[in-house]
């Protein structure tokens, strides 16, 4: 059974840091995965977060996290891990997972390219 289950979110203050954590659980060779974080605020639609390759060599980020939040693997632990820090307000969302079976460099930062989801975990950011 294909499962990506998220977790380490939670309420924060600007500034602050925190690790999500994604592990996985797939139908073919975690390492076989490119992996992405997306994000959805209320009312808004999902949006691109960071991506990685199978390999871990290739990263993209959004704009909007470029400097703060750094995305990484670890293959041994089918595991997908997302480090923010200098957390803002705007950075409130639901933080999803995503894989994609993708045994190549390339990374991709649109939903529609992943075939498989977590149902999230929410991080709030105050003032």
């Amino acid at each position: 059974q294909v499962q990506l289950v998220e977790s380490g979110g939670g309420l924060m203050q600007a500034g602050d840091s925190v690790r999500l954590s994604c592990v996985a659980s797939l139908d073919k060779p975690f390492s076989d995965y490119g992996m992405g974080w997306f994000r959805q605020a209320p009312g808004e639609k999902r949006v691109f977060v960071a991506a990685i390759s199978w390999s871990g060599s290739t990263t993209t980020y959004a704009d909007s996290v470029k400097g703060r939040f750094t995305i990484s693997r670890d293959n041994v632990k089918n595991t997908v891990y997302l480090q923010m820090n200098s957390l803002k307000p705007e950075d409130t969302a639901n933080y999803y997972c995503a894989a994609r079976w993708a045994p190549s460099e390339y990374v991709y930062s649109t939903p529609g390219a992943y075939n498989y989801w977590g149902q999230g975990t929410q991080v709030t950011v105050s003032p």
